[in-house]
């Protein structure tokens, strides 16, 4: 139906230029995820006059980062929380979408409660477009039916350590073996299999290859013990009336001072981690490499 618009879609217009006139219209996005809040607060960049948001859960239960949700609401976007679509109303054109309210049952496997209908209960809310951003799952028509790729919930790969699957010499990474996540980490992973695939050409084994690169350890330059009570900086961010209109960054940067201040309250992990691999520290004013490695 004209006016049905998949959040994917949407964003992925948007990335390229191709952005919808939204100006003047009512826009309701179905989802809890990170992608529903990046389409509702999309739409409200784009010139909509309402921006509504369906959740079937509460707000506790959203997966979607806590920061992002929060943000939402500053921009003043609807929350519909515990409300779930059940019809879409128009004759070739969205005119409105029928809602249903819903009440939390027994746990699932997602370790939620299920939300389940309450019967009478619906209500219709006008739009005139409506955005579903409610997940997504790899497509796996290119196994064409090869049952030695063995697969499972949510149709991802079932891979080892190594990201080796359960066929030798195919090896999967990022969404295929972990669902709908991040960019940061679909390239963690592509890194990561990419080991894996040179240790394999060249050793036959599709175990995980592990390795620990040269590190350098730097003197300390100031006291820890000042900054056992620091906290992290207040990020600054532009005003909500400058957002409206524009997808400028939202979140402005630390100033250097900040910056630095911001860097001591590391906690110097990486020097319990070199005494956790038996690595020797020798104190020393001047720099000391460490340079092993290590083959699984």
């Amino acid at each position: 139906m004209e006016g049905v618009y998949h959040g994917t879609q949407f964003l992925c217009d948007i990335a390229l230029g191709q952005a919808p006139d939204l100006t003047g219209k009512r826009v309701a996005v179905v989802g809890g995820g990170d992608v529903a809040i990046d389409a509702v607060r999309s739409a409200w960049r784009l010139g909509a006059t309402e921006e509504h948001l369906v959740y079937r859960r509460s707000r506790a239960d959203m997966p979607a980062r806590k920061d992002e949700v929060k943000a939402t609401e500053e921009e003043g976007i609807q929350f519909h929380f515990l409300t779930n679509p059940s019809r879409v109303i128009g004759n070739g054109k969205v005119t409105g979408v029928e809602l249903l309210r819903q009440e939390l049952g027994e746990f699932d496997n997602s370790g939620r409660r299920r939300p389940t209908p309450i019967a009478g209960s619906e209500f219709i809310l006008d739009v005139d477009v409506l955005i579903p951003a409610i997940g997504q799952e790899p497509d796996l028509a290119w196994m064409d039916g090869d049952e030695t790729i063995e697969t499972r919930r949510g149709a991802t790969c079932v891979v080892n350590d190594g990201l080796a699957t359960t066929r030798a010499g195919v090896f999967a990474a990022g969404d295929l073996v972990l669902g709908p996540a991040t960019v940061v980490q679909a390239v963690a992973q592509g890194n990561r299999v990419a080991d894996t695939v040179n240790h394999y050409l060249r050793t036959g084994s599709s175990e995980l290859a592990a390795a620990r690169p040269g590190y350098e350890i730097i003197e300390q330059q100031f006291d820890m013990a000042e900054y056992t009570e620091a906290t992290r900086p207040q990020t600054r961010e532009i005003p909500i009336e400058e957002r409206r209109g524009n997808f400028e960054e939202v979140e402005l940067l630390f100033d250097e001072e900040t910056v630095q201040e911001e860097c001591k309250r590391c906690l110097r992990c990486d020097l319990e981690w070199l005494e956790t691999m038996g690595m020797e520290l020798t104190p020393t004013p001047e720099h000391v490499l460490v340079s092993e490695r290590r083959d699984a």
